[in-house]
This record gives C-alpha cells, sequence and structure tokens, in this order.
C-alpha cells in the first residue's frame, strides 16, 4: 500500500524552508531541450555540451569571447537612428527604437570595437539580433563605415560578426542604401590591402547577406547557422517545389562554395588569432 502513501523518510525540509534556484542560473539548450548551468554555457562559449548547438548570442559575449581579457575600445558609442519617414505600423518607430534600447541596453542593431586578439590589434564589428532583429538600418551602416576609416586610418584588420534579418523596413530606402555605402567602403578596404574576415552566425538573412556579409577575405560561419537572402519558407512557396535537405545551413552554403569553412565557436579566437598572424 505504500504507492498510495507520500513517504516522509528522507524528506527534512519544511516546504516553507525550500528556496527556488535564482533566475539565470539555468537555460534549455533550444536544440535538445536538455538544462544548461549559465556558468558552463559561458565557459563553454555558449555552446550546448549536450549537442554543440551553438546558442545565439549578442556583441557582449562574442567581445568576451574574442578580445583578450575582455579589454577593448568601443568606437562610436551613442549613434542612434532618427526616423526619417515618421514611420508608424503597429507602433510609430521612434517607440519602437526606445522600447529596443530600453529592453537591450544598446543603442541599435550594432556594436564596434578595437582590441587584441592573442596580441594581434583587430576591429570587430558585432551585430545583436535582440535589437528589432538585428535589422540593417542608417546606423548600423555608418557604424560600419566609420569603423572601416578607423581600419583605413590606424592599418588594422577589420571583422564583421553578421546575425540579421535583413533590412530595417521602417527605413526603407535609407536601410537599403546601406547596401552599396558599405560595400564601397569595404573597397577602398581592399584597395588599401588590409584583410577583411566575415563570420556569418545565425541567422544572416536579407540584405545583409546580399552585401557585406558575403564580401570577406575569407567568409566563414559557425556550425548550423541559417545563411540564405529569402527565406526557405518563400523560396519554397515560390518555387512550389520542395527544397534539399539542410538548404541554407552553413554546411549547405559550404558545399556549395559559398564559404572558405565553418568555425566551432569555441576554436574562433585562435582561428582568428592564425589568419591574423599569417596576414599582418
Amino acid at each position: 500500500m505504500s504507492w498510495f502513501k507520500r513517504s516522509t523518510a528522507g524528506i527534512n525540509t519544511a516546504t516553507e524552508n525550500k528556496k527556488e534556484a535564482p533566475d539565470g542560473m539555468w537555460n534549455k539548450c533550444p536544440n535538445c531541450k536538455k538544462a544548461l548551468l549559465n556558468v558552463e554555457q559561458v565557459e563553454n562559449s555558449y555552446v550546448c555540451h549536450y549537442c554543440d548547438y551553438h546558442i545565439r548570442i549578442g556583441s557582449a559575449a562574442y567581445f568576451s569571447i574574442l578580445f583578450d581579457n575582455n579589454e577593448f575600445q568601443e568606437l562610436f558609442p551613442n549613434l542612434q537612428a532618427g526616423d526619417p519617414l515618421g514611420f508608424v505600423d503597429s507602433k510609430p518607430y521612434k517607440d519602437r527604437l526606445l522600447d529596443s534600447q530600453a529592453k537591450t541596453g544598446l543603442k541599435d542593431a550594432i556594436r564596434c570595437g578595437h582590441g587584441k586578439v592573442e596580441g594581434q590589434d583587430v576591429v570587430v564589428a558585432c551585430m545583436d539580433f535582440n535589437f528589432i532583429g538585428g535589422s540593417m538600418g542608417s546606423v548600423v551602416g555608418e557604424k560600419i563605415a566609420r569603423s572601416i576609416d578607423y581600419c583605413l586610418e590606424h592599418k588594422l584588420p577589420f571583422m564583421l560578426i553578421s546575425k540579421s534579418g535583413g533590412a530595417r523596413m521602417m527605413e526603407a530606402a535609407f536601410s537599403l542604401m546601406q547596401m552599396a555605402k558599405t560595400s564601397a567602403k569595404l573597397a577602398l578596404l581592399s584597395k588599401a590591402q588590409l584583410p577583411y574576415i566575415c563570420l556569418l552566425t545565425d541567422p544572416t538573412t536579407g540584405g545583409v547577406t546580399a552585401s557585406y556579409a558575403m564580401l570577406g577575405d575569407i567568409n566563414i560561419a559557425e556550425p548550423g547557422a541559417l545563411i540564405g537572402f529569402a527565406g526557405p519558407r518563400v523560396i519554397k512557396e515560390t518555387i512550389k517545389k520542395d527544397l534539399p535537405k539542410g538548404f541554407q545551413t552553413s554546411e549547405f552554403v559550404l558545399e556549395h562554395g559559398f564559404l572558405d569553412f565553418i568555425v566551432d565557436r569555441r576554436q574562433l579566437k585562435s582561428k582568428l588569432a592564425t589568419f591574423l598572424r599569417h596576414v599582418n
């Protein structure tokens, strides 16, 4: 009859004295759904140690992984978007910007920093998906352009980490012009024979893929990242055909010649430092 009775053996803590785990200590892997201790995630570069899934992270985490002792000089930190069109959808664009800034603590969808990677000087620009889907607006384009100018002035290599849903619709043609603007600046970087490294992460889509994200001297990606222009659902509905298995994953893109290699995030810093030593 013990099946129908609660055994009190071994239960020594009163309910009112039990403590909940503090918020933020644990997360669940989006892929395998197993619980992950936050401290272990940081130590493992935010890669699931059960299934090797690369968890989405922002610029703060990437900078901590790449820059020596997480020391860097942030470039152009105070640039903020305007509202040239007075855009209103479900809410005014101005309000959406303020909400995103309050939620993320960021000014816009990209941060840029100058620091050292295993002693090698480099400028890194990293997109933040949590800020309006990492969308490319005028501030994103301007920060990339100014970072390239900074590299030209100081003779430094440039790395860009893309994570974006594409151009920012609330800025219309102003956002689309960033594709041409950044590509023209990258041509100047190439003319000066300064290296440009692109890291494509999950997801990299839309006008970002169609411009600066695929123009690197080397194009690398994280495992399993979604990389493409239009999304697979849109493409499937347009061509009315089933897509190949693994379509638009970084592995698929590598197989078809649009990437140089795929790098595990835990090896990213050493791989980047090795490349910089070879080109400097």
